[in-house]
């Protein structure tokens, strides 16, 4: 039962990987036999995994919390992990455009929508905390601001190409990070 189990969840996870691949490529609006020929799965896999586009979506935008979460796990208790998570945001806007441009776009009072935006802010939280505590970003930052933050550096999306986008994030950062930095502006 146990390896059923893993082959179950290594196909879903090679279906979101293909649509992240196809998404990157084509838009979030690619056809799903895209998706279903790059992850080399029948169309039945794809449907009982993702019964719809909307579903696979969802999946995706839950599996960018799971890896924000992982991020935070492996970055410990240290000062520095609010940076460094802001640098693996921009990290995955590069290498997830259609995704991350979807986030962007959608309604955002859509309930999936709300509830992983959540879950990144409250995962942010002691990353934050941490970082004020330690005098490395500015007092009066809120977890709240995060989301403007990501929209900031959301601008790489112009980029036209992979390398395109990814300067344009690393100027992105190099510019909010003294932003964020501690000043002389009171808590």
């Amino acid at each position: 039962m146990t390896s059923l189990r893993s082959d179950a969840a290594a196909r879903r996870a090679q279906i979101l990987d293909a649509a992240d691949a196809v998404f990157g490529e084509h838009g979030i609006t690619a056809p799903l036999d895209l998706v279903v020929e790059r992850a080399g799965v029948g169309r039945a896999t794809l449907y009982r995994n993702f019964p719809d586009r909307t579903a696979l979506v969802e999946a995706m935008l839950q599996r960018t919390v799971e890896r924000i979460r992982a991020h935070i796990a492996e970055l410990g208790d240290r000062d520095d992990a609010l940076f460094e998570l802001l640098g693996g945001m921009a990290g995955r806007i590069v290498q997830s455009p259609a995704l991350a441009d979807y986030w962007r776009a959608v309604d955002q009072n859509d309930p999936a929508i709300r509830k992983a935006r959540q879950q990144i802010l409250d995962l942010m939280a002691g990353p934050l905390q941490r970082a004020k505590d330690a005098g490395l970003c500015r007092g009066d930052l809120q977890v709240a601001d995060i989301s403007l933050v990501s929209s900031m550096l959301g601008a790489a999306l112009r980029g036209r190409s992979r390398s395109e986008r990814a300067q344009l994030a690393r100027r992105a950062l190099e510019l909010l990070r003294p932003g964020l930095s501690a000043t002389d502006t009171p808590a």
